[in-house]
């Protein structure tokens, strides 16, 4: 049985819904992160260009493998410079009608569970738990993300997950 709220009742009935602490935790995250990529693309480059790297044959490849890893951490490194800039700078509006970034929705099947999806210009995938809510990043990009853009309460989303098919519908727009 799908159950509706006011904006009234999401914000005294759920006091987690300060989107500014689920944006902290994100951003703590994903400077973690970027701590540990920077470090790594750091010592990719010291493998890449130490002397003991340097090829004694033709077959040898280690300097040429580190290079490729330290070019993968270094993008890495701009990905999550990016992510960070991009969620410090997402504009945060209270309540609306209409599924966009910066969201939280929960569909129908997840009330019971108490999840929720937080639209967000990235850091797609990460989770976190807030009171007792689970709360999962969806990227306008992501299938899920796309299935809930635009949608409004009561509104159905279909979306193809492999072979299975889930359809559902909007309970709760935050």
């Amino acid at each position: 049985m799908l159950k509706h709220f006011s904006n009234d009742m999401i914000e005294q009935n759920f006091p987690f819904m300060n989107k500014e602490t689920l944006i902290a935790k994100i951003l703590t995250h994903l400077t973690s992160e970027l701590s540990a990529t920077m470090v790594a693309a750091k010592n990719a480059h010291q493998a890449a260009t130490d002397d003991q790297s340097v090829a004694e044959t033709q077959y040898d490849t280690l300097a040429i493998e580190a290079g490729y890893l330290a070019e993968g951490q270094a993008r890495r490194a701009q990905d999550l410079q990016f992510a960070i800039q991009s969620l410090k700078e997402l504009r945060i509006v209270k309540s609306t009608d209409v599924v966009r970034i910066g969201s939280l929705v929960q569909l129908a099947q997840d009330q019971e569970k108490q999840h929720w999806f937080f639209i967000a210009p990235a850091a797609a995938g990460f989770r976190t738990k807030i009171t007792e809510n689970n709360i999962t990043v969806v990227t306008p990009h992501a299938p899920m993300g796309k299935a809930l853009l635009t949608k409004k309460i009561d509104d159905e989303i279909t979306l193809n997950i492999g072979n299975n098919t889930l359809i559902d519908f909007i309970a709760m727009i935050d």
